[in-house]
């Protein structure tokens, strides 16, 4: 059950100039579901990425990277759901690498100006017969008003797609900034069994864009959590084909700023709505570390209360059970934390201070915040002035009903 995750509608939702989408139904792992995706990118278009650290990052994820390297212009990319092509070897590899050879040849492109995406089971081999057999069908879908068929196409155990679509005025130019996301489970930063692709008819440099992309992510996909757990195939894409007549090459440019703003606030929102879409969801969570002495440290404790599994069955259960929230602080890795100087709040109802429960706090007020759909915990440490962010959300008994019966 997703909490307060807004689907536009289709007219809500802003076709990118330069960008053409097409969706189809290749029975990679079910029948009778849009599981392919391509995207074909106008000349000109930079693209850059930011993708998983897991040490077994699959294949497609190791094929994008190397593409990218390479430094030549992309041309398409390529997603399929149902299979994540993780933990294959170099037979993964080779179908991965068949797979950009085919596009190519279908769109009159070399093969490393594909970028391909997977996401799925992994350790099961990629049935690249199915994929490549599905893929002209997805080209003679291409069209640039496509994205909402392409967020029902990437998703898996989602329950609903994910899409976010702006126009703004920058620099004397319309600017559309549209983009779609996939992600319920296995979610973890650096990034989380997710897939994200953002586009705009901005023209922004290929060096720049490649900074922007890692610090949008770190703003964005970077500040979300489910479960803890990374996965194998995360990445994230910006794609900017140029056609507004908005050009930024450097951070200098008068509009580098308002751009880089619009492109973070499309991809938090994006990331937040895979929150919102969690597996067996019921609460939003924003856990606000302030008084931080630096950002390393906040982000240690906002990550041990979201990972908690302690603290989020609590708020499952509305159950104002919150020194699990002081004990995920103090396990944080802080080792000269002050606890004398903390103060907790549940929204605007201080829990908390001076080392223990505040004199003034009910738990009926405690348990009214608990009830909330919405819930932001702020965490104050008293250690100096920075704040950082996570989002997160409970756990459910459909989150273990959803990852037992996965494969079924």
């Amino acid at each position: 059950m997703a909490v307060n995750l807004q689907i536009p509608t289709e007219s809500d939702i802003y076709p990118v100039p330069g960008i053409e989408i097409g969706v189809t139904e290749a029975g990679i792992r079910k029948a009778g579901r849009r599981d392919l995706t391509v995207f074909r990118l106008a000349p000109g278009t930079s693209v850059a990425g930011v993708f998983t650290r897991n040490r077994f990052r699959a294949a497609p994820v190791q094929v994008c990277e190397a593409h990218l390297a390479a430094g030549k212009q992309i041309a398409a990319l390529v997603i399929n759901t149902g299979n994540a092509n993780a933990g294959t070897g170099s037979d993964g590899m080779q179908r991965c690498n068949d797979t950009c050879a085919e596009l190519a040849r279908l769109l009159n492109v070399q093969a490393d100006q594909i970028l391909p995406f997977s996401t799925g089971v992994i350790l099961e081999p990629l049935p690249v017969d199915r994929l490549v057999a599905g893929l002209p069908a997805a080209i003679a879908n291409l069209g640039p008003n496509n994205w909402f068929s392409a967020a029902h196409g990437i998703m898996t155990t989602d329950t609903l797609p994910k899409v976010a679509s702006a126009r703004r005025q920058i620099g004397g130019k319309t600017v559309t900034f549209t983009g779609i996301s996939k992600g319920a489970g296995m979610i973890r930063p650096n990034m989380a069994t997710m897939l994200g692709f953002l586009a705009t008819d901005a023209g922004i440099a290929p060096d720049l864009l490649k900074r922007m992309a890692r610090e949008i992510a770190d703003v964005s996909f970077n500040r979300i959590t489910v479960d803890g757990d990374t996965s194998t195939n995360d990445s994230f894409i910006i794609m900017a084909s140029g056609q507004s007549g908005l050009q930024v090459d450097s951070a200098s440019d008068a509009a580098y700023a308002e751009l880089h703003q619009a492109l973070s606030a499309a991809a938090a929102e994006l990331a937040q709505k895979i929150v919102r879409d969690a597996e067996g969801a019921t609460k939003f969570m924003t856990i606000r570390v302030e008084e931080a002495g630096n950002t390393e440290e906040a982000l240690k404790v906002a990550y041990s209360v979201a990972h908690s599994p302690l603290v989020k069955t609590a708020f499952y259960a509305s159950d104002p059970n919150l020194g699990r929230i002081l004990a995920a602080i103090g396990y944080a890795g802080i080792d000269d934390l002050d606890t004398s100087k903390l103060r907790l709040w549940l929204d605007d109802v201080l829990v908390a201070t001076a080392g223990g429960r505040n004199p003034a706090y009910r738990e009926e007020d405690g348990q009214r915040v608990m009830k909330q759909a919405e819930i932001l915990v702020r965490i104050a440490l008293g250690r100096g002035s920075v704040t950082d962010t996570v989002y997160t959300c409970d756990f459910s008994h459909d989150y273990v009903s959803i990852n037992a019966d996965y494969r079924s």
